[in-house]
């Protein structure tokens, strides 16, 4: 459950400063939002995917849903408002994949507990609910806690940065937050794995079950309370790191949702991150179960 937005992407040699205009570079039109790019990826990586959202009544969630139902997703759960018009998103990507992200959240945020209410059949037949945070809060605690009474493990990426209630933790099995979202969170700078373990243990506290704390490069690293573990990232030239949080979340949720372990999922997604930063834009990026298998026996036979 989660956004759709159309993504409007220019590649520039670097970024631009405050009040500062840099020309030269390439536009991409592509389909993005976190919701979207996830539901996406997991089913690129090989799961039966539903998603639930809502986009406007106008061309752009027309392309979102066809989009969607292209890739063989369920969209019965996909939403139409016309109080607001479909989510988009401005990004600028730099020579090295570095990226600012502007979002006009539009209908998303019109996505309601009582729309989401009537999909609960949905969460009963889920193995894994993931979510983001470009919904309404009061929607994504509903869904957590329809996940609740159906037995159904929950991811929570808590993207993009806010302040959370005490109440959601508790209904989090994994919460994925970046190193940005994990120091708002906690309350401490995160830089390095170390300073990630100590936020990581904060987050604990709050009651969330497992936290992953997302480093880019750096990799990924999972505590639970009883142990910490550190996953290197595989190295990549990147092209642009958009959507690449979204292909990992897509892969942890895939890796849970087939019955494999927090080590068993967390080189799938890895992989699907790694090999997301290849390619410009969001979902034109996400590879497909096949790349990440082949990308990872690279590895493993040590190329």
């Amino acid at each position: 459950m989660g956004s759709a937005n159309v993504d409007f992407t220019v590649t520039v040699e670097r970024l631009p400063r405050e009040g500062e205009t840099v020309s030269g570079g390439r536009l991409h039109v592509g389909h993005g939002g976190k919701g979207a790019n996830q539901a996406v990826a997991a089913r690129r990586l090989g799961a039966e995917v539903r998603f639930l959202g809502c986009v406007g009544a106008d061309a752009s969630g027309d392309e979102i849903a066809a989009r969607l139902a292209a890739q063989g997703i369920a969209t019965d759960g996909l939403h139409r408002t016309s109080e607001a018009a479909t989510g988009t998103a401005l990004i600028i990507v730099d020579a090295e994949g570095r990226n600012q992200i502007a979002v006009a959240p539009g209908a998303n945020r019109v996505l309601t507990p009582e729309m989401a209410e009537k999909r609960e059949a949905d969460f009963e037949w889920a193995d894994v609910l993931l979510l983001q945070l470009e919904t309404a809060l009061p929607t994504v605690v509903w869904a957590l806690r329809a996940a609740r009474r159906h037995r159904v493990v929950t991811i929570l990426n808590p993207a993009p940065a806010r302040p959370l209630p005490e109440e959601i933790f508790p209904l989090v099995d994994y919460l994925t937050p970046n190193a940005g979202e994990a120091a708002l969170l906690s309350g401490q700078p995160v830089q390095g794995v170390a300073a990630a373990r100590a936020a990581a243990e904060r987050l604990l506290e709050r009651g969330a079950g497992t936290v992953v704390v997302t480093l880019g490069s750096a990799g990924a690293l999972a505590a639970d309370g009883t142990a910490a573990v550190h996953y290197p990232a595989f190295p990549v030239q990147a092209v642009d790191t958009t959507g690449a949080g979204d292909a990992f979340n897509a892969g942890l949720a895939v890796g849970l949702a087939a019955g494999g372990t927090l080590d068993q999922a967390m080189p799938l997604a890895n992989a699907a991150a790694a090999l997301t930063c290849t390619k410009t834009g969001a979902q034109d990026a996400l590879p497909d179960r096949a790349q990440v298998e082949a990308f990872l026996r690279s590895f493993q036979r040590g190329v």
